[in-house]
């Protein structure tokens, strides 16, 4: 990198941190009791587009807020890393890598390591990969692969291949091995972080086949190392919904993303609800002295927690709370009021339907309402859906459905859903 290009970011540096003093921000209120030993941000897809932008500004806002929490902390003040899983820059230009950047290094501290993977997708988009490899490792430092030691725990992170032909090549799947057998060997009782821009196929929300966003190149290596909490992005999807904690033979987490929020409902996938730009989210992650793990997800821009996972000691395979099996199990109908019913107008042949939120009766998110239209014999004659907004924090206390083509008069019925199907009982209102 030329001597004129590296003063010229020193100099926007500066210029962005003087921006940075303007963005306000509260560490949210904790009420749980966790003494860490090692905290860092997790946080994906942040998608920046030049220097002063949506992803930078908030990736400056993330910061702040992590650092706003752990200087709350009386037990343990540091903010040990920042994990960006991918997808940094939205199209791969040299000046999008410098203002992600400028955005990090005009707050980082020196306590923080940033810890950054380049993906296929949006990061190679312009340039050949092994000219983003080489642009990227100048801008900042680190190594497209690294194994790296914070506080006595390994972090491995993996770009897309340099190579275009491929998207992760054979020797880097052979080298995540060893990395992995040579971390567990130190110590078999810790946690182990990998990070790498794609989900792993069929493990957290967003990775199915159906859904497409996760890739199996990584799945035999993982498999046999229980003690890995894998981080990825790249599908957007929330990290609150409860999907995207898996555990399995290791335990895999979304990230959500930094740009926009993404759903697959039903047979569509893909969907973005109005407004999805304007969803930030990102980890808080902690581990105490134990191995414990505590996962905090964190709306950036209302600066609220969204949930909150404890993985207790995930290195030992007993330890498995957040399995795909046990979560729907554990999974209850939502509530809604006493007496609520249906409030239906009909205007131009389609109905608008208004119902109170129904109540978590589980402490997961109410992700889905689903609205049908029946005749005096019981025969369905439409349908709908519509999301909620629990991807963000707030308390929505209205449901609004609408439904097109309805006939002129019959029962409408409204249920509320989970995350794994379960729904609550019928709201009915004949019109």
């Amino acid at each position: 990198m030329s001597k004129f290009i590296t003063a010229l970011l020193a100099v926007l540096t500066a210029f962005s941190a003087l921006f940075a003093k303007t963005i306000i921000v509260r560490a949210p209120a904790d009420d749980g009791e966790f003494t860490p030993v090692l905290r860092f941000i997790a946080a994906s897809d942040t998608h920046v587009q030049s220097f002063i932008s949506k992803g930078t500004a908030r990736i400056q806002k993330m910061l702040k807020l992590g650092y706003a929490i752990a200087d709350a902390d009386e037990e343990y003040q540091g903010l040990d890393a920042l994990l960006l899983v991918g997808d940094l820059s939205d199209r791969g230009r040299k000046w999008q890598f410098n203002g992600m950047s400028v955005a990090v290094n005009s707050l980082l501290r020196d306590e923080t390591k940033f810890l950054g993977v380049v993906a296929r997708a949006h990061d190679g988009w312009t340039m050949d990969r092994k000219t983003v490899h080489q642009y990227y490792t100048d801008l900042t430092g680190n190594a497209p692969d690294f194994h790296v030691v914070i506080g006595g725990y390994h972090f491995i992170g993996l770009s897309a291949s340099d190579d275009d032909e491929q998207h992760y090549d054979d020797g880097q799947v052979a080298w995540l091995r060893a990395e992995l057998e040579a971390a567990t060997a130190e110590d078999p009782t810790k946690p182990v972080f990998v990070m790498h821009h794609e989900h792993v196929r069929n493990t957290v929300y967003g990775s199915s086949d159906f859904e497409g966003w996760g890739e199996t190149f990584f799945t035999d290596v993982l498999k046999d190392f229980p003690q890995v909490v894998d981080f990825s992005g790249h599908s957007h999807y929330p990290l609150n919904d409860p999907r995207s904690v898996w555990q399995g033979e290791f335990t895999a987490v979304g990230t959500g993303a930094i740009h926009y929020a993404e759903f697959t409902i039903d047979d569509l996938r893909t969907y973005h609800p109005d407004g999805n730009g304007q969803v930030a989210t990102c980890w808080i992650v902690e581990v105490d002295a134990n191995n414990r793990i505590r996962l905090r997800g964190l709306d950036i821009l209302a600066q609220k927690y969204l949930c909150e996972y404890i993985l207790d000691n995930p290195a030992d395979s007993a330890n498995r709370e957040y399995t795909p099996e046990k979560r729907a199990a554990a999974s209850m109908p939502p509530v809604f009021p006493a007496d609520a019913s249906p409030n239906i107008t009909r205007i131009a042949g389609k109905l608008h339907i208004t119902v109170p939120a129904a109540e978590s009766a589980d402490g997961m998110p109410v992700v889905l309402y689903r609205a049908y239209v029946y005749n005096e014999n019981g025969e369905e004659l439409a349908k709908t859906w519509t999301l909620p907004k629990y991807y963000v924090s707030g308390d929505e206390k209205t449901i609004r459905l609408e439904i097109d083509g309805a006939p002129a008069s019959g029962t409408v019925k409204v249920v509320a859903e989970t995350a794994y199907g379960v729904q609550s009982e019928e709201l009915t209102q004949n019109y």
